[in-house]
């Protein structure tokens, strides 16, 4: 069964920092691109980034720009989004998907469930 589990998420303060996974199975993470979203409260979902098949990055808001990186680990099935100096307006419900191809910005076909993230002082 495919499957796209996050986990990480949690109540950090303005300023720190979280890492989110994103765990996958039932299929070959070696011919996928993955993309972290996310969805604010009383807002659409919104891409974060994304990472190719061969690691290659592509920032999706300007707003997490040098702040967020994802990167992968195909031998443990699992995409990380590393956030660092998070702030209020991070706060969201978070979710990794599966691509459509190799290739970032190709549509998605699979999606987790989501972790929340939740920046407060």
């Amino acid at each position: 069964q495919l499957q796209l589990v996050e986990s990480g998420g949690g109540l950090v303060q303005p300023g720190e920092s979280l890492r989110l996974s994103c765990a996958v199975s039932g299929f070959n993470l070696d011919y996928y691109a993955i993309g972290w979203f996310r969805q604010a409260p009383g807002k659409e979902r919104e891409g974060v980034s994304c990472i190719s098949r061969s690691g290659g990055s592509t920032n999706l808001a300007d707003s997490v720009k040098g702040r967020f990186t994802i990167s992968r680990d195909n031998a443990k099935n699992t995409v990380y989004l590393q956030m660092n100096s998070l702030k209020p307006a991070d706060t969201a419900v978070y979710y990794c998907a599966r691509s459509r191809t190799s290739k970032c910005l190709n549509g998605v076909d699979y999606w987790g469930k989501g972790t929340l993230v939740t920046v407060s002082s």
